[in-house]
């Protein structure tokens, strides 16, 4: 997947890097995707950039040099810097890229704002970093080259600093958390002002089949509980393909607010194993999304029991008892736009079945970028759970009592991407006859 594809950068965009492990790099490489997409490109640095690597760029000129008439022409890109000075391309000021973009007009403004002395990770200083006000996307970066490294200035920008954050002795080596906790406080440090910028996190130098993806994973993870924090990216900016994954707010909405009139008891209550249904559901979701919110019913109190367990939110459907799937939805759909939410996992509550390697190899169809609605399949029948993007959201929020979720699905057949799984997918409890046949074949 391209940088740009994956960062959603869109004409108008004003994009600041920050932090450390390749900025220059991805600077270069998404300044080459967006000239090659036929957008006017103007790129450049508030900071410094060692003066050799103004060879990857295709034009590069200092700001005096750039006529009062300058246009630039699709397809095309332009460095600005002020100066060479020590070897060093010192970059314009803040204020001044704003008449910069007036005289350019490009499509597409790349922003150098941050220096890191060429480390793998840092902890922004005071003064860092300088992103210019009309930003309107954060991309704070980390290489997981960090890994393993000692917590020192020979490997780590601002190390001293860095170490007493943490709580840690200088010198110690860089963990999965520690370097987790360098990106939350950068994330936290970036300028007020710039609140309503898009924030994303690139995870830089992780290569497919490797160790790091799985570290890099495990960050994803802590990162997106900070809501501020709209995508993270996985992958290696001088390979191939520069991303292999895009790991977003994934939320799981459990449909457990049915009347069970079928079944004749409530079914999320039932026994499976030495635990009850929902509490099956629940465990086989932990670990493969960000949260899971529980949509209540006839059951309120004891339901919301179990998910509290499970660390898990309840809401509550006053319309249950019409026993529609649809009026449930549209409750967790709203709870996960109020969480800043990128994509629903719906899965229903009559299927203790649910296997974790199914649901984890549903979102990494996501994360990889193949589309944004993900169904299992078993021998070309669409089973549960379905990963539902967000775009998607409004349109089922729109569908009128009585209709039904896979209404809006099927219009959008060409979208979804198919995963391969066992037949569990397929499979529910609706009736005593079934829910025994089930309980059979698990063994219980």
């Amino acid at each position: 997947m391209r940088l740009r594809d994956a960062l959603e950068i869109e004409s108008g965009d004003v994009v600041a890097l920050v932090g450390a492990g390749g900025k220059t790099t991805t600077l270069a490489r998404l300044v080459h995707e967006c000239a090659a997409d036929g957008l006017r490109v103007l790129a450049t640095t508030t900071t410094r950039i060692a003066a050799a690597e103004l060879a990857l760029f295709d034009r590069a000129a200092t700001l005096d040099a750039i006529p009062a008439n300058a246009t630039m022409e699709n397809g095309h890109s332009l460095f600005v810097y002020d100066r060479v000075e020590g070897g060093k391309a010192i970059g314009i000021a803040a204020d001044q890229l704003a008449g910069v973009i007036d005289a350019l007009r490009p499509d597409v403004t790349l922003i150098e704002a941050d220096g890191a002395r060429r480390l793998p990770l840092k902890l922004p200083k005071a003064h860092e970093p300088v992103i210019p006000s009309q930003t309107t996307l954060i991309v704070h970066l980390a290489s997981l080259n960090a890994l393993g490294q000692p917590l020192d200035e020979d490997h780590v920008y601002n190390a001293a600093e860095l170490a007493a954050a943490l709580g840690v002795q200088a010198g110690a080596h860089v963990t999965v958390d520690r370097l987790a906790a360098t990106l939350r406080a950068s994330l936290a440090h970036a300028p007020a002002r710039l609140e309503s910028a898009r924030t994303a996190v690139f995870l830089n130098a992780v290569e497919r089949e490797s160790a790091p993806l799985v570290y890099a994973r495990r960050i994803a993870r802590q990162l997106l509980a900070e809501r501020d924090v709209d995508r993270v990216l996985i992958g290696a900016a001088q390979g191939d393909d520069p991303v292999l994954e895009v790991r977003r707010r994934t939320l799981a909405i459990v449909l457990a607010a049915g009347m069970s009139r079928r079944m004749g008891q409530p079914k999320v209550l039932l026994p499976w194993g030495d635990q009850v249904v929902l509490e099956r559901i629940l465990s086989q979701l932990a670990g493969a999304v960000d949260e899971s919110i529980v949509i209540t019913g006839a059951q309120r109190e004891p339901v919301k029991a179990i998910a509290e367990h499970f660390c898990a939110t309840c809401v509550h459907n006053p319309d249950y008892a019409e026993g529609d799937m649809l009026s449930s939805l549209q409750v967790g759909l709203r709870a996960l736009i109020e969480r800043e939410a990128q994509a629903a996992l719906v899965v229903l509550g009559d299927q203790p079945m649910i296997r974790a390697r199914n649901v984890h190899k549903i979102v990494q169809a996501y994360a990889q970028g193949q589309t944004g609605l993900v169904a299992p399949s078993h021998h070309m029948r669409r089973g549960h759970p379905i990963l539902i993007d967000r775009r998607y959201w409004q349109p089922i929020l729109d569908l009128p009592p009585g209709s039904a979720p896979r209404d809006v699905i099927n219009q959008h057949a060409d979208d979804i991407a198919y995963v391969n799984t066992d037949d569990s997918v397929l499979r529910d409890i609706d009736t005593p006859e079934i829910y025994r046949e089930e309980l059979r074949r698990a063994g219980f």
